[in-house]
């Protein structure tokens, strides 16, 4: 039979976190689609040469019926084989019955054409054998996939201090797929040779079983050699401080080079800087397309401006260009910095023509009799009237949907590049050097702390919402992001906080505004620690387009950039202040 899936283990204390049993149960329904693709990959039949011991010089070929491992083309030579005879065969009858009757010819052009159909059916057969292998393939891919996957969301519940942030997330994942790849490696030997290193097939465990067993024995080393780690830990941040002068640090440093390129930006110190100012090129050709709208488009009554500023994080753009093509040239990414471009900023002109009206002075004239005299005479008056005309107007707007929203919405990256980028703009690729002037470079992790006055804390719905919020402060803005895993947009961090803070709430995934279209709306007055705070035309969306926790005392928790406290009393906050929502529940 073919190869089964590999199907993990919990318990039911294990399965009561939420995530954990839904990562569980993906991975058995992507186990149940591998076992029945796998079940209908098709059998060979094997050539087997067996001696007749009653006779000398024959032999009796039978066919012994055997499995076609996933991944393992076949039938490929005998095939090449039946083409190439009959090809030299049918060659031959044509030559040789040139000055032959045309009746061995004919008989040969119907036997070649029997041939070819053979040959076309087989080939439709071999087609559909082969699209049914590499179908179940990948969908045993998929099925390690999805068990990796049940076993990070397992260790990230039991042990969630060590996934407090991108970098050690991305090493405990990588960690994971190393030792399952392991585990897979021996299941694969015992099932092919029925033996495991000389102890049979029950010396494998279940992978499920072997990766805790590893990560309980590594914890309590840990415990037992504190001092063993901490000098790991100073060598690991001597290796970082080292790679930071080298453009690319694999080649010297073997044994640390995944952490360390994960870290750092690989390209060449003048190509990461020459990429930046081509960008910039491009946004100063942009400042002057505006600087000259009055007379590229004359004429009009009034202009009215819209402007974004112009401006982008340089590190989000070499963390990008890192992950997408790693040590990159200058010259090599021209195409894609257009693309950005032409995504982040968008100017447009809309002409508007009203019809207004405008005050004249008229003279007039009218008849005047003299009531003695009878004499008639005309005299001449003014008077005003309301005109109307056109009034043109250009509307100029630019819109600047900020390169890090761009790059994390529609720059394609999947998990592992989202993850890679929020660890490159952490570290700043370790090059925080290049672009340490540029006014426009977030503030990192750098964040407002704020105390919560103590009476607040009495609330204990608040003072869970505080506790699970401020487990992120310093996390960077990544537009779209909804976990810990890839970080957060304002959005995404409150759902996840509240459904995270154990009162019982479960929003799911929500925008700003359908979160407060879930909340109910309250007053300014009303509001109180706890409550959510939107605000509307931060960017170009309808609705709420931002939301924090409301802290009291003027104060928010919110996921800028990165998630800070921040003070609502700012010119910015209350030009765009929209409304306060309750929680309900």
């Amino acid at each position: 039979m073919a190869r089964k899936s590999v199907r993990l283990h919990f318990t039911e204390d294990e399965l009561a976190n939420p995530k954990v049993k839904k990562a569980a149960s993906r991975a058995e329904r992507a186990a149940d689609k591998a076992d029945q693709a796998a079940a209908k990959t098709p059998k060979k039949r094997k050539l087997r040469l067996e001696a007749d011991k009653t006779a000398e010089r024959r032999v009796h070929l039978t066919f012994e019926k055997q499995d076609v491992p996933v991944g393992e083309l076949t039938g490929r030579g005998d095939r090449f084989t039946r083409s190439t005879v009959s090809g030299t065969i049918h060659g031959r009858i044509a030559a040789n019955n040139q000055d032959e009757n045309t009746a061995v010819q004919a008989a040969d052009t119907s036997t070649s054409a029997l041939e070819n159909g053979a040959r076309a059916v087989d080939h439709a057969v071999y087609s559909k054998k082969l699209k049914a292998i590499k179908k179940a393939e990948h969908l045993q891919s998929k099925s390690d996939a999805a068990n990796v996957n049940a076993l990070y969301q397992k260790r990230m519940a039991e042990h969630p201090e060590k996934f407090s942030n991108p970098l050690s997330r991305w090493q405990q994942k990588k960690a994971i797929r190393k030792e399952y790849a392991a585990a897979r490696r021996a299941e694969k030997t015992v099932a092919r040779t029925g033996t495991a290193t000389g102890k049979g097939a029950a010396g494998i465990r279940s992978i499920g079983q072997k990766l805790v067993d590893f990560k309980d024995k590594a914890i309590q080393y840990v415990a037992a050699h504190p001092q063993t780690f901490l000098i790991i830990g100073g060598l690991a941040l001597l290796v970082i401080i080292v790679s930071s002068t080298l453009s690319s640090c694999s080649a010297f440093l073997p044994g640390s080079s995944g952490a360390v390129i994960a870290t750092t930006f690989t390209a060449d110190d003048a190509d990461i800087i020459g990429a930046n100012d081509d960008y910039k090129e491009l946004e100063a050709e942009l400042q002057r397309e505006v600087d000259a709208i009055e007379s590229n488009y004359p004429g009009y009554d009034e202009y009215n401006y819209f402007l974004d500023e112009i401006g982008h994080d340089p590190y989000q753009l070499a963390a990008y260009l890192t992950v997408r093509f790693e040590d990159y040239t200058r010259n090599e990414v021209q195409a894609t910095l257009h693309s950005l471009f032409d995504l982040q900023y968008e100017l447009t002109t809309e002409e508007k023509v009203e019809i207004r009206y405008r005050t004249e002075t008229r003279t007039g004239t009218t008849t005047s009799i003299d009531p003695e005299t009878g004499e008639i005479t005309e005299v001449e008056y003014e008077y005003e009237v309301e005109v109307p005309y056109e009034y043109h107007i250009l509307n100029v707007t630019l819109t600047n949907k900020n390169l890090g929203h761009v790059i994390t919405e529609s720059g394609g990256m999947n998990e592992d590049q989202t993850e890679r980028y929020a660890i490159l703009l952490q570290t700043k690729g370790n090059k925080a050097y290049l672009f340490a002037d540029d006014p426009y470079v977030s503030n990192g992790s750098e964040y407002l702390e704020y105390e919560i006055p103590g009476e607040a804390l009495t609330d204990e719905r608040f003072a869970n919402m505080v506790r699970e919020a401020e487990k992120y402060l310093g996390y960077p803005y990544v537009w779209g992001g909804s976990s810990p895993s890839t970080s957060f947009d304002c959005s995404g961090f409150v759902s996840y906080v509240i459904n995270h803070c154990g009162n019982g709430w479960d929003v799911g995934r929500l925008t700003a505004n359908g979160l407060k279209n879930y909340c109910t709306i309250i007053s300014p007055e009303e509001a109180k620690p706890g409550d959510l705070i939107f605000f509307q035309g931060t960017y170009n969306t309808s609705g709420a387009s931002h939301v924090g926790i409301y802290v009291g005392n003027g104060m928010m928790l919110h996921c800028g950039n990165p998630i800070s406290y921040a003070s609502i009393n700012t010119s910015y906050w209350q030009q765009h202040f929209y409304c306060y929502g309750r929680i309900p529940g």
